[in-house]
């Protein structure tokens, strides 16, 4: 299933408590609440026959992405880095950008939007304004959306900012663990209307029950994505190591493998890797 393709991990994240920070997590988040390395999950990495990773900011802060770079330095397998930026600090955000172009693995830009008050967040003026830096130093846009309106917000997005790679993490976090279908069904393929506009095949085995879900469960909601995005518009992501609290990567692993197992032999290899390597312009297969 793998050997005509490179594999990209194009979402996975570490956090170091120590270093401060990461104000989010907390002990209500069980195996979550700890420094996660290299080493936590390396193994697992390769034993699933994944050979590059695109780090994905897990803190809304400068610090996170200065500790991406550092373990990016350390860590071959990192292909891409998808940072944070002050996108509202219109003053400091040019130099950091410039900064972020001159290094090749840092590929796109991401916000905790959900963590915000508003859920029109992304859409005010000066976050917009933001996002025209991104947009002109030919940087991504990782979407969380987590609520309705924040996917319905993406086209949007997509309008204005046409060369610009929109990517929505997580397909939006379906409502699978109740059963649900719209709005996000029609939600999501309103954002698939754009070229620009891509999704990750990550999180969903902690939007389904974590503790009993299947890729029967899950297949209603990949199926649809499948169908208004395409295979050469989805990528494949383990989302460690908030997996772990489904399973951990090795499942989830196995589950993608299920989840795709239907398709083409070429539209396999696009989910497991062409797709991210083109929507974060990774360079080609070593």
């Amino acid at each position: 299933m793998t050997d005509k393709v490179r594999v990209v991990d194009s979402h996975q994240h570490f956090w170091d408590l120590s270093a401060g920070g990461y104000s989010w997590l907390g002990p209500e988040y069980g195996v979550l609440n700890r420094t996660y390395g290299v080493p936590d999950v390396e193994e697992f990495v390769a034993a699933a026959g994944v050979d590059d990773v695109v780090l994905v900011q897990a803190d809304s802060t400068l610090e996170d992405t200065e500790a991406m770079i550092a373990i990016a330095d350390e860590w071959p397998r990192v292909a891409g880095i998808v940072a944070w930026a002050p996108l509202t600090d219109h003053a400091g955000l040019g130099e950091i950008i410039e900064r972020y172009a001159a290094d090749p693995r840092i590929v796109g830009i991401r916000h905790l939007m959900h963590t915000e008050p508003d859920p029109d967040w992304t859409v005010r003026p000066d976050v917009l304004q933001g996002l025209d830096a991104v947009a002109r130093a030919g940087l991504s846009y990782d979407v969380v959306a987590v609520l309705p309106r924040h996917l319905a917000h993406v086209p949007t997005l997509a309008k204005r900012f046409p060369s610009m790679n929109i990517v929505i993490d997580h397909l939006a976090k379906p409502p699978i663990a109740a059963g649900g279908w719209e709005p996000w069904a029609d939600l999501i393929a309103a954002a698939a209307e754009f070229p620009n506009v891509s999704a990750k095949i990550s999180g969903l085995d902690t939007a389904a029950d974590p503790n009993d879900y299947t890729a029967n469960a899950l297949s209603r909601y990949t199926d649809h994505a499948l169908a208004v995005f395409g295979a050469d518009r989805l990528m494949f992501g383990s989302d460690w190591p908030v997996s772990l609290l489904a399973g951990g990567y090795t499942t989830w692993w196995q589950t993608i493998h299920e989840l795709l197992e239907p398709l083409s032999g070429d539209e396999r290899c696009a989910v497991l890797g062409g797709t991210a390597r083109t929507v974060y312009n990774l360079g080609s297969p070593a």
